[in-house]
């Protein structure tokens, strides 16, 4: 189902995919931690809101809030008055379910830059760290980083279900002007490697 521009908020910063979430990734159903416990990619988890995401490797420590897709079947985005807040579509898996979870953020904002702003300096191998609700810590390791103008989005592989826990991180990329925003999306592809119980 073709739903348009995954969203639109303020001062042109635009998703750049043709199709929603829901449309292809519906799978839906902090403190100090113990040493990681190895899964296989493929053993998920339980569902379970995330609280909190890591990436060591570009400094990045941010709450995370829920998303949903509005009217017209375009996801939102966090408040632009926080621009250090991630969101989580809230109707596709959480972090270390089954299929393909999904975590926006902005890259900037009409004040300066966001949260996202150095995603696309990370690397195959890079780690990302999910605080769970549960108090586990999903783990994921980065496999890969690209960017997609809008016309070359492919929505299969950003949002398609997998069996095996995934993770994508998304923010906005390419060029920017003020009529069309940006023209393409950073998406960053990971998958569940290990867990981590929260002790605090």
């Amino acid at each position: 189902m073709t739903l348009g521009v995954l969203s639109a908020l303020v001062s042109g910063i635009v998703w750049a995919s043709s199709d929603s979430p829901a449309a292809r990734g519906g799978d839906a159903a902090g403190g100090g931690d113990q040493p990681a416990r190895q899964v296989a990619p493929h053993a998920p988890l339980s569902r379970s809101r995330p609280v909190k995401i890591t990436v060591p490797a570009i400094f990045i420590e941010a709450p995370v809030t829920g998303l949903g897709l509005d009217k017209k079947g375009h996801l939102g985005a966090p408040p632009l008055s926080r621009p250090k807040l991630v969101g989580w579509y809230q109707d596709g898996p959480s972090p270390g379910e089954a299929g393909t979870s999904l975590i926006v953020g902005h890259r900037d904002t009409e004040t300066g830059p966001a949260i996202f702003l150095n995603l696309n300096a990370l690397h195959r191998g890079d780690t990302v760290k999910v605080a769970r609700a549960d108090r586990v810590t999903a783990v994921f390791v980065v496999d890969e980083v690209k960017t997609y103008t809008k016309d070359k989005f492919p929505d299969d592989k950003v949002y398609g279900t997998t069996r095996r826990p995934e993770l994508r991180l998304m923010t906005c990329g390419g060029r920017f002007n003020k009529k069309n925003g940006y023209s393409a999306n950073v998406v960053v592809f990971a998958h569940l490697t290990s867990l981590k119980k929260q002790t605090v």
